[in-house]
């Protein structure tokens, strides 16, 4: 293989324009009813470039929040704020895939409905604090969830699913990753569980293969991507052996034909990387989306020798609203603002400049 970062790609029956995914980030700016709005419209526009966007992680139902300011995709003004962010990324000639998640124990009373307790496959309590609208606040013990409960929450992402369509994706991307409530069931340092949900990486999976089997019957498969962390240790995650665990998973999924598989590789916090991701991507003949710390060499390195088909960007997208621009052209890009990450106003949002004469600056 010898794809250039800058070639089109097919994806089902999509063609991206290169080979630049815009990460899933989480931004908190959507407004009071968890909805985007006119902010959340231009941010996703300005990137529009990307050979697909993949929005900030959203939520399938109230009951699935857990940080402040996340948009969800369950209401119908969720729906329309949505509706002008992928009419206004299709206007740019660009793709985008909805990201959706419930937080499970990575959540806080303060955060949900009636002030319940925030669920998991098991009553483990992770370390740290939750963020909400008062403030960091440590993590309570989750309830683990009923046998009887898990097909609610199931129907919850076919709901966000159909909603997702109407909206005007081109595709949904299953959140299982980073700590949330699907990677909780998936890793056994969270899954304690010893019904048809827990103890073997069979069961471990159940209830993510039921989430795709639901929101396949709403999309089809070639348009429902899945991301992964097999060792990432954020919000307290840990897997007695990810290599072989994540190896099962990926063979499990290698039979949907999904859009993509996205896998974050490596750990957030320690920065190491001690699962054979090479070995991963091989034993998944469909699109891979590579993500973590990628820069343009080593991502172009990647795709040369054939260990993606495509590579996710977070941070320089963030700071870079025309990254795809300054990578062609070899350009110097903006420095990131670290403290307007999360919430906020067009600080550190929407007014990142463009690079002189780029395609991008010439339509805004």
């Amino acid at each position: 293989m010898n794809a250039d970062l800058f070639s089109p790609i097919s994806v089902g029956k999509l063609t991206l324009s290169n080979r630049m995914v815009m990460a899933p980030m989480t931004r908190n700016r959507a407004n009071q009813n968890n909805a985007p709005h006119t902010l959340n419209i231009e941010y996703y526009q300005q990137r529009a470039t990307a050979g697909l966007i993949i929005t900030e992680a959203s939520q399938v139902s109230p009951e699935g929040v857990g940080y402040p300011a996340t948009p969800g995709i369950y209401s119908k003004e969720q729906v329309d704020g949505w509706r002008g962010v992928t009419h206004a990324v299709h206007a740019e000639g660009g793709h985008i895939f909805i990201q959706l998640w419930y937080c499970g124990r990575i959540s806080h009373p303060d955060m949900l409905p009636d002030k319940q307790i925030p669920v998991a496959p098991s009553a483990l309590q992770p370390k740290g604090d939750a963020i909400t609208f008062t403030g960091p606040q440590p993590f309570v013990t989750p309830r683990a969830l009923e046998t009887d409960e898990i097909p609610t929450i199931v129907a919850q992402y076919k709901h966000a699913a159909e909603m997702a369509k109407k909206a005007g994706f081109d595709g949904i991307e299953i959140h299982s990753a980073n700590g949330y409530l699907i990677d909780q069931f998936l890793r056994d340092g969270t899954n304690q569980r010893t019904d048809q949900y827990g103890d073997s990486a069979e069961n471990r999976m159940r209830f993510l293969n039921e989430i795709l089997d639901t929101v396949c019957e709403v999309w089809p498969n070639t348009r429902v991507g899945l991301r992964l962390s097999p060792e990432n240790s954020f919000n307290t995650m840990s897997d007695s052996d990810p290599q072989t665990h994540f190896a099962y998973f990926v063979s499990q999924l290698q039979p949907r034909n999904l859009a993509y598989l996205h896998v974050l590789e490596g750990d957030m916090m320690t920065k190491q990387r001690r699962v054979d991701y090479r070995a991963l991507r091989g034993s998944f003949k469909g699109i891979y989306i590579a993500n973590n710390g990628y820069d343009k060499t080593r991502a172009q390195n990647a795709l040369t020798k054939g260990d993606c088909d495509l590579v996710a960007f977070g941070v320089p997208f963030l700071a870079n609203p025309d990254l795809v621009y300054r990578y062609q052209n070899d350009l110097l890009l903006n420095e990131p603002d670290t403290d307007t990450f999360y919430g906020g106003d067009t600080h550190g949002y929407t007014d990142y400049p463009f690079a002189e004469h780029s395609t991008a600056e010439a339509t805004h």
